[in-house]
C-alpha cells in the first residue's frame, strides 16, 4: 500500500540544509497496522506528512496505493488525500459546527449529494458510537468523544489509509484503550491500512502488526512488534522497552548482589500460560526469584517476559530445559 525508497527530507535553516529524515526504505502492506515510534524530534511527524503530500521529500521515491507522489499537481493531490484520512493529537474539530457538521465537512467539499451525505454521516456516527451526540458541539464533548468525531470525519470519504498523528497522547489511559480498540475494529472490519505514530510503546504493543523505530531522523530498527518489542536490537528500542516495563537494566545487570545468574525469559503464544518455572525448578533443583515481569498481549498474541535470578541446583541444566520448552533465554548476568 505504501512504498518509500531512499526517502529523505531536509529543511533550510539559516542558509543551510538541516536533515529531519535521513534516507530510509519502508514498505507498509495493505490492511496492516504499522506503528512509527520515536522520541520528540525523531522525524515521526515529518514522515507522516510526507505520506499525504503535506510535505515534499528532498529526495527518494514515494508510492501510495500505486500512485507516485512525485509530480502530482494540485488536483492529483486532492484526489490522493480523499484516499488518505488523518486524525490528529488535538482533534482539530471545527468549534462552530456540530458533531454531524464536522463529519459532513469533507463530504461537502467532495460535492456529495445531500441525501447521500446525511446517510453517510449517520452511518459513520454509528460506527464510532456517537449517534446520540450528532447535534452537540465539540465544547460539549469529552476528549475521547472528540477523537471519535475525528475518526468518523477521517473515514468520511472511504479512504484506504488512515494516518494517526499521536492520536491518543492527549487522552487518559482508559480513553486511550477505548480509542485503540475502535481503531483495531475499524482495521479488522474495513480492511483499512493504518499508520500510527507515537512515543508510547504500550500503544504500539496494543494495536500494531509491525513497527519502525526512528532516532534523530534515522530508521534504526523495523520489524514485527513481537520481535522488536521482545528482542530489541538497537539502544533506542531497548530504552523504549525499559521505560514501558519500568525495568532498571543497570540494576539487573550489575546492581543486584548475591542473586546468582540473572536471566530474561520470554514466552510467546500458549506457552505464556504453561507452568514452566515450577517444572524447571523441580527437575534441576534451582531456586528462582522474580526480579521483574509482565504477562500481557501484543495485539492478539499472548506473551510473558520475566527477569529471574537463579541460585542453587544445576543452572546450566535449567537454561537448557527452558530452551527445550520453547522459552527464549537471554543471560543478563
Amino acid at each position: 500500500m505504501i512504498e518509500l525508497r531512499q526517502i529523505h527530507k531536509s529543511y533550510r535553516v539559516d542558509g543551510r540544509d538541516v536533515p529531519a529524515l535521513h534516507p530510509l526504505d519502508l514498505s507498509i502492506g495493505a490492511g496492516e497496522v504499522f506503528g512509527i515510534i520515536g522520541h520528540s524530534g525523531a522525524g515521526k511527524s515529518t514522515l507522516l506528512r510526507l505520506l499525504n503530500g503535506l510535505e515534499t521529500p528532498s529526495g527518494g521515491s514515494l508510492t501510495v496505493d500505486g500512485v507516485a507522489l512525485a509530480g502530482l499537481d494540485a488536483d492529483g493531490l486532492r484526489t490522493l488525500r480523499r484516499r488518505v484520512g488523518m486524525i490528529f493529537q488535538h482533534f482539530n474539530l471545527l468549534s462552530a459546527r456540530t458533531v454531524a457538521g464536522n463529519v459532513a465537512f469533507p463530504l461537502e467539499l467532495a460535492g456529495t449529494p445531500a441525501a447521500e451525505l446525511r446517510s453517510r454521516v449517520a452511518e459513520l456516527l454509528a460506527t464510532v458510537g456517537l449517534e446520540a451526540h450528532a447535534d452537540k458541539y465539540p465544547a460539549q464533548l469529552s476528549g475521547g468523544q472528540k477523537q471519535r468525531v475525528g475518526i468518523a470525519r477521517a473515514l468520511a470519504t472511504r479512504p484506504k489509509i488512515l494516518l494517526c498523528d499521536e492520536a491518543t497522547s492527549a487522552l487518559d489511559p482508559q480513553t486511550t484503550a477505548a480509542v485503540l480498540d475502535l481503531l483495531s475494529t475499524i482495521n479488522r472490519e474495513l480492511g483499512l491500512t493504518i499508520v500510527l505514530i507515537t512515543h508510547e510503546m504500550d500503544v504500539i504493543r496494543r494495536v500494531c502488526d509491525r513497527v519502525a523505530v526512528l532516532d534523530a531522523g534515522h530508521l534504526v530498527e523495523e520489524g514485527p512488534v513481537t520481535r522488536v518489542f521482545l528482542h530489541p536490537r538497537h539502544a533506542t528500542t531497548r530504552r523504549f522497552v525499559a521505560e514501558a516495563e519500568h525495568v532498571d537494566e543497570e540494576l539487573l545487570r550489575g546492581g543486584v548482589q548475591g542473586t546468582g545468574d540473572v536471566l530474561r525469559l520470554t514466552f510467546l503464544g500458549d506457552d505464556t500460560y504453561a507452568p514452566v518455572l515450577g517444572r524447571v525448578a523441580r527437575e534441576t533443583g534451582v531456586d528462582y526469584s522474580i526480579l521483574a515481569g509482565r504477562i500481557d498481549r501484543i495485539r492478539d498474541t499472548p506473551y510473558g517476559q520475566l527477569t529471574v535470578a537463579l541460585t542453587g541446583g544445576d543452572v546450566d541444566a535449567a537454561r537448557r530445559t527452558f530452551e527445550a520448552a520453547g522459552v527464549h533465554v537471554e543471560v543478563l548476568r
